[in-house]
């Protein structure tokens, strides 16, 4: 998918017109569609900027990952980071273990 392309994608996911989107952007809806049809290609500065505005991460914006990871997700994630070895472990057990019973009861539950 290219880059305008996941544009298009992600502003439609938020209901957004290409207006809209460019008024969140402080730019015009015709910048905007001409990111989309992949005429021009925004600066990293600008890319920057729609990823936040769409509220997805710069990687899966650009294509690099095709995992969508919202704010909330990514600053939980940062705020991990940031705990001691110990903590760190016993979440990630925990996450573990909810991930494992999900699985079980999706495997079993069908």
């Amino acid at each position: 998918m290219t880059l305008g392309q996941q544009i298009t994608a992600l502003r439609k996911k938020k209901k957004f017109s290409q207006g809209e989107l460019g008024k969140l952007m402080e730019t015009s809806g015709d910048i905007i569609g001409r990111y989309e049809r992949d005429e021009v290609k925004p600066s990293i500065e600008v890319v920057i900027r729609m990823a936040d505005v769409l509220e997805v991460s710069l990687d899966y914006l650009v294509g690099k990952t095709t995992m969508e990871l919202d704010n909330s997700i990514l600053s939980r994630i940062q705020e991990i980071q940031k705990l001691p070895a110990d903590i760190k472990e016993k979440l990630f057990y925990f996450i573990d273990m909810s991930i494992r019973d999900y699985k079980a009861k999706q495997a079993y539950g069908h």
